[in-house]
């Protein structure tokens, strides 16, 4: 596999001096985003099947082991304060647990039979998007979240470095980003883990995109839980619908929060009105404001 090979590039690493050491591990993580690239189609399409899914009610799901699960919690805990998604509608199937978040678990890896069990434990379904992280691609926990949930009938996306690999074949979205060798060999905490992360931003974001939780580049369904939230959600009214400070915290009282509803409210509907409109449009408020404008 090519995230376990010695690269020549690398030798001797120990003995440059610092400068050089920091200047060869940046080089390697821009070509490890680099190589995000050429998967922007398989990315595109993963995000167009998982769209319609979540859309019709189902969860999304991350799966993993080490780094790539570390990852992949990361992804998925953010989503719920920057689009507004339902915690209830996220899930972490994890090799060894949350304990593994911070600490090894030997061998939780290896256990592929826990993988699947994980799966059924989380009940996945034909609703449901389960998203399966492995550098190498090989890792057996992970293979067993993706062959479990495809027999219960979720969708399957699977994220790999190395190319011809297990996760790739058996998911139904195989999105490969072939990294090659790491500065330290098998240390796919550095390349890898970096093009993980930036595919994860991509795939998880042209999702909430397509569900409509992004407006004009702004984040629509952003949950307001501090001074700087809610500040940023006034600023957000404002400039949609042209409110000023005080019309635009009347209508953000009014929405209990919800920006796309204020919106809607300082446009001149009644709350209930600019709540069955959303609705109407899945949520999304470029169609209700379309809908509102006659257009």
């Amino acid at each position: 596999m090519g995230t376990e090979t010695v690269s020549g590039r690398y030798r001797g690493i120990e003995t440059w001096p610092d400068l050089d050491v920091l200047e060869a591990l940046v080089e390697a993580q821009l070509s490890g985003v680099a190589a995000v690239r050429a998967a922007l189609p398989a990315l595109a399409g993963a995000a167009e099947a998982a769209a319609a899914r979540l859309r019709a009610g189902g969860r999304l799901a991350y799966a993993g082991a080490g780094t790539s699960a570390r990852l992949a919690v990361q992804d998925g805990a953010e989503l719920t304060p920057t689009y507004g998604w339902p915690p209830e509608r996220v899930a972490f199937l994890v090799a060894g647990g949350i304990d593994a978040l911070t600490r090894s678990i030997e061998g939780a890896e290896d256990d592929r039979d826990a993988g699947a069990a994980a799966a059924r434990f989380e009940d996945l379904g034909k609703l449901d998007v389960l998203v399966a992280m492995s550098a190498s691609g090989q890792t057996p926990y992970t293979l067993g979240t993706v062959e479990e949930a495809r027999k219960l009938g979720a969708l399957t996306i699977g994220i790999a470095c190395n190319p011809d690999t297990k996760l790739l074949a058996a998911a139904e979205h195989g999105v490969l980003i072939d990294t090659g060798p790491e500065s330290i060999a098998g240390s796919t905490r550095l390349k890898a883990g970096t093009a993980q992360k930036a595919a994860l931003n991509l795939l998880s974001t042209l999702v909430m995109i397509r569900l409509g939780r992004v407006f004009d580049g702004l984040m629509v369904d952003v949950v307001a839980t501090n001074a700087k939230l809610r500040a940023r959600s006034v600023a957000m009214l404002s400039q949609i619908a042209g409110a000023d400070e005080a019309s635009a915290q009347a209508a953000l009282a009014a929405a209990g929060g919800h920006v796309k509803l204020a919106v809607l409210i300082a446009r001149g509907l009644a709350p209930e009105a600019g709540q069955a409109l959303l609705d109407e449009h899945d949520g999304d408020l470029r169609r209700a404001l379309n809908s509102v404008d006659g257009g």
